[in-house]
């Protein structure tokens, strides 16, 4: 158990920068994959384990929004198995960091995989409508094309804006840092209200929303609502981002 907290104390110490996140990032998926981490060093796992860990939660919980009628009991447990699989996703960073075991390979694996899944669960939100939803309309059956746009949009563009910004500065910093610094305090401090303003465009906040799953009205109320959340933050981030680049 000692060791188990001390491995969790040096994680908690030497987390990324709060700046850019959400709260539910900040004070939810964060821990939550911090001792996931911290699980997996002492079971001696590797990261890469982790990031197929998480796609093993994930996507059979997708299929079933496809394939299974929607009800409270599938609500219920797609919801967690997401979460928990967006918390693994966390966790495999974490655990490389603490290990030093960050490669090129396990960054390509786990940005390839988030990028399936952003597109996946918007297919399944589609066929799910299709086959078990009474839409007030058919054009409702844009929504998840539209959402699916905008994710993987700012998914893209995101990576692309940082690695172009690392071509533009000094390459003074390895992209996986051998030994992270431990700072004087956690960088979970207060949230800003940025963190809070981007919540709705927080993939957390998405895998909440299946818990509603079970009463259709409800759950595409939430999803349109994240629907557009999702395509004014990427107007925003668009010209935000290409005015930093200029």
């Amino acid at each position: 158990m000692t060791g188990f907290i001390e491995t969790l104390r040096y994680m908690t110490a030497a987390q990324k920068p709060a700046k850019g996140v959400s709260v539910y990032t900040l004070f939810v998926n964060r821990p939550a994959g911090r001792v996931l981490a911290a699980l997996a060093y002492r079971a001696g796992a590797t990261p890469n384990q982790l990031t197929v860990l998480g796609a093993l939660f994930t996507f059979p919980a997708l299929a079933a929004v496809a394939l299974v009628r929607p009800g409270p009991g599938l609500a219920v447990c797609v919801c967690a198995a997401l979460a928990v699989g967006f918390a693994l996703d966390a966790a495999d960073g974490q655990l490389a960091r603490t290990q030093r075991s960050g490669s090129p390979s396990g960054e390509w694996l786990d940005h390839v995989l988030d990028c399936v899944k952003l597109v996946t669960v918007h297919l399944v939100v589609l066929v799910s409508f299709y086959r078990f939803f009474s839409l007030p309309s058919p054009a409702f059956l844009l929504a998840p094309m539209l959402f699916e746009l905008a994710a993987v949009v700012i998914f893209f563009a995101g990576i692309l804006t940082e690695q172009l910004k690392r071509r533009t500065t000094a390459p003074a910093t390895p992209a996986t840092p051998a030994a992270p610094a431990a700072p004087a305090a956690p960088a979970e401090s207060a949230p800003a209200l940025r963190s809070v303003l981007l919540l709705p465009v927080d993939y957390g906040v998405t895998c909440l929303g299946f818990l509603f799953l079970g009463s259709q009205h409800v759950f595409l109320s939430v999803y349109c609502t994240l629907l557009l959340a999702h395509l004014v933050f990427m107007a925003a981030f668009l010209v935000k981002w290409f005015r930093e680049l200029r």
